[in-house]
């Protein structure tokens, strides 16, 4: 089993830069793939990005291609979600979770943590 917990959010303007932290507590981390996902407000949550458990593969939604960049360090137990050129639009609650699987779907997920908010000021 593995316990996630975020942190880094915060209140930035936009064009700003946040880098959130995903810690995670179990022996097995390194056999999870992680994602970040978020959710605005009366939205549905959304995926964000992944990284695969070996080799580091990644994988981004559209809106996040070119501006954030996700990194793991399986030593430390942690992965990371550096946020470039932030927009108002970027404005939600950032969750990290982990699979056994690869994938985008929020189903394929079966760790999660809180939360971390996100507000982009214009």
């Amino acid at each position: 089993q593995v316990q996630l917990v975020e942190s880094g959010g915060g209140l930035v303007q936009a064009g700003g830069s946040l880098r959130l932290s995903c810690a995670a507590s179990g022996r097995t981390f390194s056999a999870y793939h992680l994602g970040w996902f978020r959710q605005a407000p009366g939205k549905e949550r959304e995926f964000v990005g992944r990284i695969s458990r070996i080799g580091g593969y990644t994988l981004y939604a559209d809106s996040a291609k070119g501006r954030f960049t996700i990194s793991r360090d399986n030593a430390k137990n942690a992965m990371y979600l550096q946020m470039n050129s932030l927009k108002p639009e970027d404005t939600a609650v950032y969750y990290c979770a982990a699979s056994r699987f690869l994938g985008t779907v929020q189903d394929t997920y079966d760790y999660w943590g809180q939360g971390t908010q996100v507000t982009v000021s214009s």
